[in-house]
């Protein structure tokens, strides 16, 4: 498999766990768990803010944040359908770019001023695992309030993406 083709898997796996993970935080009634809802809002508009400010440093634009979060805490609603739209843009971008874009380095400066120098490969992956990270920690919220947090793992996504892959083997797996 391809980094490129690697890349659309998880970027594919990302937006399906995002939509997991707002789909079971619409279901919370903030009257009763308002303030952890909050909290997951909070994690969300993070996580989005700098998949924002990465798709800005990607393709060389301003991103207009001054932070790697935005001082209002948006609707759930307009975070939700600005969550969806920004990992239609990450798809859309990786069936532009060529894999030796991906390798180019790209300098850049973060929201508190340190200058940076990252591949495009390197920022995609930075944009993956840091959205993984804070859907982890809304898990953990989640999950102190007794509420099952939505099943957020590659293999599962892999799996309900392409059920063929539960398909008997012909032999034994690896490690069997």
């Amino acid at each position: 498999m391809s980094a490129l083709a690697l890349l659309r898997s998880l970027f594919a796996y990302q937006a399906w766990a995002n939509d997991e993970l707002l789909g079971k935080l619409a279901s919370l009634d903030p009257h009763v768990h308002g303030k952890e809802r909050q909290a997951v809002i909070r994690l969300v508009d993070h996580s989005h803010v700098v998949s924002r400010i990465f798709s800005a440093h990607l393709v060389d634009a301003s991103h207009g944040y001054s932070a790697d979060t935005t001082e209002d805490t948006p609707a759930f609603d307009e975070l939700r359908a600005a969550v969806a739209a920004t990992d239609r843009w990450y798809l859309d971008y990786l069936e532009t770019v060529s894999s030796r874009q991906l390798s180019e380095s790209v300098a850049f400066v973060f929201t508190d001023g340190d200058k940076a120098l990252m591949s495009r490969q390197e920022m995609l992956i930075h944009v993956v695992l840091h959205g993984g990270y804070h859907r982890g920690e809304a898990g953990r919220i989640l999950a102190q309030i007794s509420v099952m947090p939505p099943w957020d793992t590659f293999a599962v996504h892999l799996h309900r993406a392409e059920p063929s892959r539960r398909l008997q083997m012909s032999r034994e797996p690896l490690g069997a």
